[in-house]
């Protein structure tokens, strides 16, 4: 573990439309390295702004944003987003692309050898379980919602990134996928040392799969803790964010009985 954090927010501000939107408002904010963070609000949030600072996908007015001890302004965008992986909500895959082609894009553009690229896709393959030999030559169109979302955590892991940035990745699909897909990567997180930076709309996802959680609204950064710390806040947005899973998890518990019960 590194003495810093490995992303650093430091009062960090993004306007849009001439500053008549302000997406992001004074907001700091560090993530640890090894930790999963996600970050939670609802639509117009600045949720997605603040994560696509960390690799220059936007850039920042006021403040500053360092990464791996490093601020993102001295280093090259494009060098950045090589080596930060970054799993979009719906895959992001390339249409015209292959499985294969698609999780390499990365190494070939690093200039690994063809070899090496080889191996690693059949290895990250292997690792978001898919069989190699069935899925490797196939287009996007011809997988499922849940195919594409693994070959988009494929493609993100594939130059071996300590940090990886999901924008509402499992969002799209259905709930049982859903589900499945956020166990698989939580487990691929805790297995690859990553620190990961998850967006999500939803609570429930969160708290179930995050060590900690950052709540915004407005711009603002609200709330961020732990779920049992997040569950003490006093903020009434923060309050209405744990309102649907407690309602949830106490409805579930008087309709379904518990284990073993007749």
């Amino acid at each position: 573990m590194s003495n810093g954090p490995l992303i650093a927010y430091t009062n960090v501000g993004k306007t849009f439309a001439n500053g008549g939107v302000v997406a992001v408002d004074d907001v700091s904010l560090d993530v640890a390295e090894g930790e999963f963070l996600a970050i939670v609000g609802g639509s117009g949030s600045g949720k997605t702004t603040l994560l696509r600072l960390a690799n220059r996908l936007i850039e920042a007015d006021s403040g500053s944003v360092m990464v791996e001890g490093e601020d993102v302004r001295n280093v090259d965008p494009i060098l950045l987003r090589r080596r930060i992986g970054y799993v979009f909500q719906s895959g992001g895959l390339f249409p015209h692309f292959a499985v294969g082609a698609n999780i390499g894009i990365t190494p070939k553009l690093l200039g690994w050898p063809a070899a090496e690229i080889a191996a690693r896709v059949d290895e990250l393959l292997a690792l978001v379980q898919l069989d190699g030999a069935q899925y490797r030559d196939r287009l996007p169109s011809e997988l499922s919602g849940g195919q594409r979302q693994r070959v988009g955590v494929a493609r993100a892991l594939a130059a071996r990134p300590r940090i990886v940035l999901m924008d509402e990745p499992f969002g799209a699909l259905d709930p049982l996928t859903r589900d499945a897909l956020g166990d698989d990567f939580r487990e691929l997180h805790r297995r690859l040392k990553l620190t990961t930076v998850m967006i999500t709309h939803d609570m429930t996802e969160a708290l179930l799969l995050a060590d900690r959680v950052a709540v915004m609204h407005g711009g603002k950064l609200l709330a961020q803790g732990t779920p049992a710390e997040l569950s003490e806040s006093a903020d009434p947005y923060v309050e209405k964010l744990l309102h649907t899973p407690r309602r949830q998890a106490e409805r579930l518990g008087k309709l379904l009985p518990r284990d073993g019960a007749a």
